[in-house]
């Protein structure tokens, strides 16, 4: 694991063009994959797909964020930012996993959801912090990976879980570099400054509990050996899921609870 590049090299890997997205990963990693679509109130948000799936042939259900590999599949998913039938969607079949006993997989990598008119008028807010609070108490296990960029509220819709892991050049942010520059300094051509104090890399949040595991990537980064980081991902994701699965679904829930409420720092 190569712990000497900065943050903005990091971001740098994250954004090559070629590296491997939902899309690369899940015919490698599962089985009989089969995509369930639309949240039975408005549409099919191409920005996060879903379904069931086997891992090592124990039934999961996948719902992940998807990035485009090239122009065409960027406009189609809306560049990895999802509307608010994506979060619906994507509780619809967490709900079902949760009724069928199927643990939940996420796979994250957005750099934010859509900010955009036609969103916040089918209420993006109340979408996302739906999830937040039906995710925390889902009863089933939850396991998220973030593969590339985790931006804000979008990402943190399908962040709350038992345990977080992150690819080891992958960064979780609550705004982009350039956003961060532009609101501190009035400037966004200082954001790789702003990147490299911001603390969002894969090794920060580890040091900070907000995730447990990083999973490690080529040299060079995952564009390098798709076969390799899938099965650093499939080994990751067969062992968590058979510790999370053995244990009472009351202690799985107590545990995920006290995981969020010990995250950050406060005084009184």
């Amino acid at each position: 694991m190569d712990n000497q590049k900065t943050a903005w090299e990091s971001l740098a890997l994250v954004h090559i063009k070629g590296r491997p997205t939902v899309r690369d990963y899940i015919p490698l990693i599962f089985t009989d994959f089969y995509e369930l679509h639309g949240d039975r109130y408005y549409g099919d948000d191409h920005a996060i797909i879903g379904g069931i799936a086997r891992l090592d042939g124990r039934p999961v259900t996948i719902i992940a964020q998807v990035k485009g590999r090239d122009l065409q599949e960027n406009k189609d998913c809306n560049f990895a930012m999802p509307l608010p039938e994506g979060y619906r969607k994507a509780l619809r079949l967490a709900k079902q996993a949760e009724k069928f006993h199927r643990p939940v997989i996420c796979f994250i990598d957005t750099p934010g959801a859509h900010a955009g008119k036609e969103a916040e008028e089918r209420g993006q807010g109340e979408a996302i912090a739906r999830n937040i609070a039906e995710f925390m108490t889902l009863k089933t296990p939850i396991i998220s990976i973030i593969l590339g960029e985790a931006g804000s509220g979008g990402a943190l819709a399908l962040g709350v879980c038992d345990e977080l892991a992150m690819l080891e050049n992958a960064q979780y942010c609550v705004v982009s570099p350039q956003g961060f520059a532009s609101i501190l300094w009035k400037d966004a051509s200082r954001a790789e400054e702003a990147c490299n104090i911001m603390q969002v890399t894969a090794a920060d949040m580890v040091r900070f509990g907000v995730a447990e595991t990083i999973i490690e990537e080529p040299i060079g980064g995952a564009h390098n050996d798709l076969d390799k980081i899938s099965e650093n991902i499939k080994e990751y994701l067969a062992g968590k899921i058979e510790e999370k699965c053995a244990k009472d679904i009351d202690v799985l829930l107590k545990e995920r609870y006290t995981k969020f409420r010990k995250i950050g720092e406060f005084t009184e």
